[in-house]
C-alpha cells in the first residue's frame, strides 16, 4: 500500500515534465513551420483580397448576362414532369443545363429505353439519346446535357433548340415534352455553341 503511494506521485510528476518538455518543443516547431508556410503562399491578406476579387469577377459577370438576350435564370426551382415511375427535373432547359432524369419504383418486369428526340423541324424528330432501363434495378437517376456534335450532325444551336420529347419505349407510359431554350445556362460559354460543322 505504501509503494503505490509512492508510485503515483511519480508517475504524475514524469508525466507533468515530459508534457512541458513537448509543450516547449512543438511550440517552437509549429512556429517555424507557420514562417515557411506563409513564406510559400504569401501573407493571409493576399489571399484573401485574391479571393474577394475573384468573387466580385463572377458576381460582376452573372450580373451582366443577366442584361443580355442569352441569359437563364439558373435559380429557378424544380418541376418533375411525370409519367408512370419516370421524372424529369424541368420543362424547360437552356444550352448547357443538365436535364436530370429519375425513375422510382419500375416493376421487376418493365423493361425498355427512354428515348429523348430532339426536333428535327416542326413534324419531324431525331433520336439524340436512349438510356436503357430494366426493372430489376428499381430505382436509378441519371442526367445529360444536350450539346453540339458534328459526329451526329448537330452543328448548330438550331439543331438543339425546340420542343424535346421523352418517349418511354417498351411502356405504355404518356411520353413528356419539354423545350430546350436558345438560351446560354453559363455566362462566358457562348463559344461553345458556335457552329461546328
Amino acid at each position: 500500500m505504501k509503494t503505490s503511494l509512492i508510485i503515483i506521485p511519480i508517475i504524475v510528476a514524469v508525466v507533468v515534465i515530459i508534457g512541458i518538455s513537448a509543450t516547449s518543443f512543438n511550440e517552437s516547431e509549429v512556429t517555424e513551420i507557420e514562417d515557411i508556410i506563409n513564406k510559400e503562399l504569401g501573407t493571409n491578406d493576399e489571399f484573401t483580397i485574391e479571393i474577394d476579387e475573384k468573387l466580385d469577377e463572377i458576381e460582376n459577370k452573372v450580373e451582366e448576362s443577366k442584361d443580355t438576350e442569352t441569359s437563364y435564370d439558373a435559380t429557378r426551382e424544380r418541376e418533375w414532369l411525370t409519367s408512370g415511375p419516370f421524372q424529369i427535373d424541368r420543362s424547360e432547359y437552356a444550352l448547357g443545363e443538365n436535364i436530370f432524369v429519375r425513375m422510382n419504383n419500375l416493376e421487376p418486369t418493365e423493361k425498355g429505353q427512354i428515348a429523348f428526340l430532339r426536333p428535327l423541324n416542326d413534324t419531324h424528330r431525331s433520336v439524340y439519346l436512349t438510356i436503357p432501363f430494366d426493372g430489376s434495378k428499381s430505382s436509378f437517376n441519371q442526367y445529360f446535357t444536350p450539346d453540339l456534335s458534328k459526329i451526329q450532325g448537330i452543328c448548330s444551336i438550331d439543331d438543339i433548340a425546340g420542343e424535346w420529347v421523352a418517349v418511354f419505349r417498351g411502356t405504355d407510359y404518356e411520353n413528356i415534352k419539354f423545350t430546350v431554350s436558345d438560351k446560354i445556362f453559363l455566362p462566358g460559354e457562348e463559344s461553345r455553341f458556335e457552329s461546328v460543322c
